[in-house]
């Protein structure tokens, strides 16, 4: 069976945006333009590394008018949901 902290397994967002080794601020602004291409009430799956990342970006896309569903610590990176507003 394969350990689930080095085989991370999606199916929870409506898309996946693997940010893991990006740097603050690209990994905001990558999510940022990914979101801005989904569909209104479509849910990204970002993943994070430890530290800055996940210190800043959950707060940045939520001054940013985005909406947060839940942020999974699962080891060796973290698993953010965040939900595209219906209007924007």
């Amino acid at each position: 069976m394969k350990n689930p902290s080095t085989t991370p397994s999606r199916g929870q967002g409506d898309a996946l945006l693997d940010l893991r080794g990006t740097p603050c601020p690209i990994n905001f602004v990558r999510t940022k333009l990914r979101l801005e291409q989904m569909p209104p009430d479509s849910l990204l799956e970002v993943w994070l590394d430890p530290g800055e990342p996940i210190e800043q970006v959950p707060d940045s896309l939520k001054m940013a008018g985005y909406q947060l569903e839940s942020i999974d610590n699962r080891q060796e990176f973290f698993a953010l949901f965040v939900r595209r507003p219906l209007a924007s």
